[in-house]
């Protein structure tokens, strides 16, 4: 992808989504206000209504986290170079990313410090501190905070140097604990990104080449892009004892043996909020699952000339809808109502309310949903005034089920069982979205289908069919895997 520009575009119009995504993309993220570009080579600064997205996202998996018992921390920025080397495949698959302070003020560090690129080792070393015995366990920690990655290539949210994620990390008395904590925390990632950010994905483990650097085992969402590229949408590891044995954290067990801790990590970024982004806008622009939307409904008053009372009526309304708990603004902007639908549009907010003269005298305003297309059927819906909260919930939960369901059409109708080697190969190379094949999960295999179609394994499932041989390789099959290019 190209570096991001030094000068922010002016965007007039948005393209064609189906003509080319990545312009569509950057068009729609810099028009809607969800970033600008920072002076920063690949970084962005996050503007209100794209900090907006980020809340919602942090307010729906903060409040999972804390459901299955987990507490919120933060630990330091930089780490001292001496502490990330300890686990020696952790720090070769991040070391081309690693950001490194040599410097601070006019003094040279005799210690290089690093720019956080996760947090395992930092977390690893407190850890080893506060764990003494297994009274302690088991230690379930989230930090919500930034890191830097020293990316080449960059796109908002999908790929930036510096980036906002959650890491969680938690420390247990045993290998089976640490595995169904794996687990859980991918369930409650597969559970967001399907019920809050309308995104449907596919679950599971990823194959050793993919796996996260110094983990026993990886397991990963993922989300099929219109262009036919997954996305990795977020990631939970097994560590087993990798960590705890590099950084010492151990404890007394009830048997008063002292043992190493089985360690586990897990994370999603505001690259999710790019995956969302992708799957449900339209050419117009943004189509916000409400559940997300930081503006769930915008209240647009159609006034002529001097008259305010369809203004005083929407401001009346908002009130009384705040009231309820809904996220909504009114636009009492000095632009003509045209302009304000088409901008609202552009933007995403899930429903826009109108209200006019004629609606003062009905008693009623109309609903205008952004799932659907103008003009297609029940893409407008009228209210009464004193049942307009209970519509508008009831549209809200109509137009998040909707854009899930064309979600989940793409994602099926793009999902190819395969077991034929040269259509295989030839998917894989046209991105023609999920390919599902029985796989040997040999690490040769995997390079041969990327060497060639620039493909991978996104996630494994058990195999389906007894018996059956590699689609790519005719090799025995042990696993079902999806194959797909990926950003």
């Amino acid at each position: 992808m190209p570096e991001l520009p030094a000068q922010e575009p002016l965007v007039k119009e948005i393209p064609p989504k189906g003509a080319d995504l990545s312009a569509w993309y950057t068009a729609v993220c810099l028009k809607a206000e969800l970033v600008s570009y920072a002076p920063v080579r690949g970084c962005v600064v996050l503007r209100p209504y794209g900090f907006g997205l980020w809340e919602n996202l942090q307010r729906e998996l903060d409040a999972r986290f804390k459901a299955t018992g987990h507490e919120n921390a933060y630990f330091p920025l930089l780490i001292p170079e001496s502490l990330l080397v300890r686990e020696a495949d952790h720090v070769e698959g991040f070391a081309p990313e690693v950001a490194w302070v040599t410097q601070g003020g006019q003094e040279k560090l005799e210690e290089r410090l690093a720019i956080r690129p996760t947090s395992e080792a930092i977390i690893g070393v407190m850890y080893a501190k506060w764990i003494q015995s297994h009274r302690d366990l088991p230690v379930l920690i989230n930090q919500w905070a930034n890191v830097v990655r020293w990316e080449k290539a960059t796109r908002p949210f999908l790929r930036t140097m510096e980036f906002l994620w959650q890491e969680g990390h938690t420390a247990h008395a045993a290998a089976d604990e640490a595995r169904e904590e794996t687990e859980r925390m991918l369930d409650v990632y597969r559970d967001f990104a399907e019920n809050v950010a309308a995104v449907p994905v596919y679950a599971g483990v990823k194959s050793a080449s993919e796996r996260f650097p110094g983990a026993v085992e990886t397991y990963s969402i993922e989300a099929l892009m219109p262009d036919g590229k997954a996305l990795q949408s977020a990631t939970s590891h097994d560590l087993g004892q990798n960590f705890s044995r590099a950084y010492d954290i151990t404890f007394s067990g009830a048997d008063q043996q002292m043992k190493h801790v089985y360690t586990t990590s897990w994370g999603m970024s505001w690259r999710m909020l790019g995956g969302m982004i992708m799957v449900h806008g339209d050419d117009r622009g943004l189509r916000v699952p409400p559940k997300m939307a930081p503006i769930e409904a915008v209240i647009v008053p159609i006034v002529k000339g001097d008259e305010t009372a369809p203004l005083e009526k929407a401001r009346e309304l908002a009130a009384s809808l705040r009231a309820e708990g809904f996220r909504v603004r009114v636009d009492d902007r000095d632009r003509s109502p045209g302009f304000k639908y088409s901008d609202w549009e552009m933007r995403g907010v899930p429903v826009r309310i109108e209200i006019g003269p004629r609606d003062l005298q009905s008693g009623s305003v109309t609903l205008v949903r952004r799932d659907k297309a103008k003009g297609e059927e029940g893409s407008k819906v009228p209210a009464a005034f004193d049942a307009l909260g209970t519509t508008l919930r009831d549209q809200l939960q109509a137009v998040q089920a909707s854009l899930y369901a064309q979600a989940k059409l793409f994602l099926e109708s793009h999902t190819f069982a395969v077991t034929d080697r040269a259509v295989f190969f030839e998917r894989c190379k046209d991105r023609s979205g999920m390919i599902d094949i029985p796989w040997c999960n040999r690490a040769n295999c995997e390079a041969l289908v990327k060497n060639q179609t620039s493909a991978t394994t996104r996630v494994m499932r058990e195999l389906q069919q007894p018996g059956a041989v590699c689609t790519a390789c005719g090799e025995p099959a042990v696993v079902n895997a999806y194959f797909a290019q990926s950003y």
